[in-house]
């Protein structure tokens, strides 16, 4: 069990963290501590994985186990890890869960069943989970309508923190999505249990986030110093030089955010910062022709500039 547990004052840069493969497809351990060695020299708060971006509807049970044991075997307690755990089956999501906790986890994050139709039906998906997790599991809301089809409105996500003590954080990524940022906020204002906001999206409106009442990020950029600066920046009360930073980079971030070819650049520009092995996503998915190789070299040769101006 980690001594770090996830709670509600979580805040900074919680990384989502890659699934590396190899180039045949398998599972690439030797890259996994590579990635995580390499997240914490950038300075994030937290790692998370098994989530979208890291592929998990890709792999075998036995193959996330093996993921997720490396991962935290490598972090060692130094930061705290969020497992994605969502599934289909109740008892899978329990089940993983509960070997992500024993191996340490800080948490788990769990997205509602795609296409749930009603607020009572997200209520109620919720109880079963929070009953068969336990209250000593604490519980990230991944809030992703997008890739759901299931969205929640703030009244309902501010009833459940009221109702269930073991959700601490709201993944928000719902876009646009800045009203409910400030209004979630805004109820712990008024005296609601107080969760922490990590925002996605790929960082693509961070900035405003945070001013909106953000705690930071839960993201997969490929440049997480980036995340780390603007965060502590802001944090700091220097906003102006926070956007400069988020403005530097903002080419790749936008870049990043292509739909059906997103990850395969973010892996792309991993694998050039000689953090994994292979750039591969696993079948299917996406892959970089020539054209698209010589499009990002040019955005990070400038990118790079930018930085260097600063």
């Amino acid at each position: 069990m980690s001594t770090q547990l996830l709670d509600e004052t979580a805040s900074g840069v919680y990384i989502i963290s890659a699934t590396p493969f190899k180039e045949n497809g398998e599972l690439d351990l030797e890259s996994a501590d590579r990635l995580v060695d390499f997240y914490i020299e950038k300075g994030v708060s937290g790692i998370t994985i098994l989530g979208v971006m890291g592929e998990a509807q890709k792999m075998a049970p036995e193959e996330s186990e093996a993921f997720l044991e490396r991962v935290l075997k490598r972090v060692d307690d130094t930061l705290p890890v969020v497992v994605g755990v969502s599934n289909a089956g109740l008892d899978n999501l329990a089940r993983l869960s509960r070997i992500s906790m024993d191996n340490g986890a800080a948490g788990v994050m769990v997205a509602p069943l795609p296409g749930l139709a009603t607020e009572e039906k997200i209520y109620n998906y919720f109880s079963q989970v929070f009953a068969a997790l336990g209250s000593d599991t604490p519980v990230c809301y991944q809030d992703y309508p997008q890739a759901t089809r299931t969205e929640i409105s703030v009244s309902l996500f501010n009833r459940m923190v009221a109702d269930f003590e073991q959700l601490v954080m709201l993944k928000h990524e719902e876009c646009p999505g800045l009203t409910k940022v400030t209004r979630v906020r805004q109820a712990s204002d008024e005296g609601l249990r107080r969760v922490s906001i990590l925002v996605g999206n790929g960082g693509l409106y961070l900035p405003q986030e945070l001013a909106r009442g953000a705690d930071g990020a839960m993201t997969g950029f490929a440049y997480p110093e980036m995340l780390v600066a603007v965060v502590a920046l802001h944090m700091a009360g220097e906003q102006d030089r926070a956007e400069d930073v988020f403005d530097a980079y903002l080419p790749l971030v936008r870049h990043e955010q292509q739909i059906g070819m997103g990850l395969a650049l973010r892996k792309e520009i991993l694998h050039r910062r000689g953090v994994i092995a292979a750039p591969t996503v696993r079948a299917p998915g996406p892959s970089l022709n020539s054209i698209d190789k010589d499009e990002l070299s040019r955005l990070i040769n400038r990118v790079e500039k930018n930085v260097a101006a600063l």
